[in-house]
């Protein structure tokens, strides 16, 4: 799936869309990638002379991947999007750095009414950068 694809599903757009494209998709699983520019803008201050994609960013590419599952595999009614109400058990491991390519898996473990229960991982190049579980909720466009 490409980003014409994954526009139509999430919200998302540049400067603050993190998935380049999906690799993989089933019911309950999604593999994207993103490839971390090497002129980033974030990079100038965080940090300059050893920049560092910020961890927070990282879980957004999960988010980003999660929603893109449920608006694919799950039934969200027409104006609603999830968003994200809990983040768990969040662990990073390894650094990202300028011209990195993120690889996300996020499986969706547990559906109940209309909150969504998943974990997440992303790496580089084999290595996991982090860990996560989150749970999303379908939530009003007009709310947000």
């Amino acid at each position: 799936m490409q980003r014409a694809e994954i526009e139509q599903l999430i919200p998302h757009r540049d400067p603050f869309l993190w998935i380049d494209e999906v690799t993989s998709l089933d019911d309950t699983k999604i593999t994207a990638r993103k490839l971390i520019p090497q002129d980033l803008d974030v990079f100038r201050g965080h940090y300059p002379h050893f920049p560092i994609l910020p961890g927070v960013l990282q879980l957004e590419a999960a988010f980003q991947a999660g929603a893109i599952l449920i608006a694919k595999t799950q039934s969200v009614a027409a104006g609603q999007v999830p968003v994200v109400t809990r983040v768990n058990n969040t662990k990073f491991r390894s650094a990202v750095r300028p011209g990195d390519t993120l690889e996300i898996e996020v499986e969706l473990t547990e559906t109940l009414s209309n909150a969504y229960f998943l974990t997440g991982k992303v790496n580089v190049d084999g290595k996991t950068t982090v860990r996560l579980e989150f749970a999303c909720a379908a939530a009003s466009t007009d709310s947000l």
